[in-house]
Formats: C-alpha cells, structure tokens, sequence
C-alpha cells in the first residue's frame, strides 16, 4: 500500500472535553463520528495516552466540540501542544458549560454534542 494515500483521508478538527472533580480539561482530537441514529450514538478516538482520555475513562462522559473551517491554529496548539496534566487548559479560553456540566467551546466552533460511554 502507498502510505500517502493515508493523506486522502478526510477529517475534522474537534476538543474533546471532560471533566473529573473541579478539573476540567480537554485535548484535540481528529476523529468523532456517527455510528448510528436511533439511539443517536458516535464514535471519538482519542489517544489513550492523553490526560483527556483518563478521566473520559473514569467519569464516563465528555463533550465534543467540533471546530469550524474559521478555526485559529492557537486554539490548535492551546488544546493539542500542551497537557492537562501541566496547565489549566481553561485559562484564557472562552467557553460554556452544557447541561451535563461539562465544558464546550464557545467560538470557533459549529456545533457541540454532549455524550455518555457506553459498551
């Protein structure tokens, strides 16, 4: 296979947000989609590494908020460059907090869906 068809691949730009305790946190991820609509039900991959990934893990819910094409790489690097684990993701951003309580971005987005982990 020619690896650089790989690059074909089509994707959006979404923050995967979470929240455990009083932190809330949140990482950049590429992949979320749906995978069926009665229940509405999506897919989000995210890196099992990711401080993001362990508290979606424990808490079992998130936030997926889904970038626009009008997007700033900043807000790219601010949610992809740097980990949770180190800095207060939420300073210095604008956002809200949905129903479930959870952190969505605010602008640059078209659109957040709010999800529980199920098996």
């Amino acid at each position: 296979m020619d690896n650089k068809v790989m690059f074909s691949l089509t994707y959006g730009l979404f923050v995967l947000t979470a929240k455990e305790g009083s932190k809330d946190n949140g990482c950049i991820v590429n992949t979320a989609s749906q995978v069926a609509s009665d229940p509405n039900t999506i897919a989000v991959s995210v890196n099992k590494n990711n401080y993001t990934c362990g508290m979606i893990e424990r808490t079992k819910e998130f936030n997926v908020s889904i970038l626009s094409e009008k997007s700033k790489f900043e807000t790219y690097k601010h949610w992809g460059f740097q980990s949770g684990k180190d800095v207060d993701k939420t300073v210095g951003i604008a956002y809200k907090r949905s129903a479930n309580g959870l952190i969505y971005i605010a602008e640059e987005t078209n659109a957040f869906l709010s999800a529980n982990v199920i098996k």
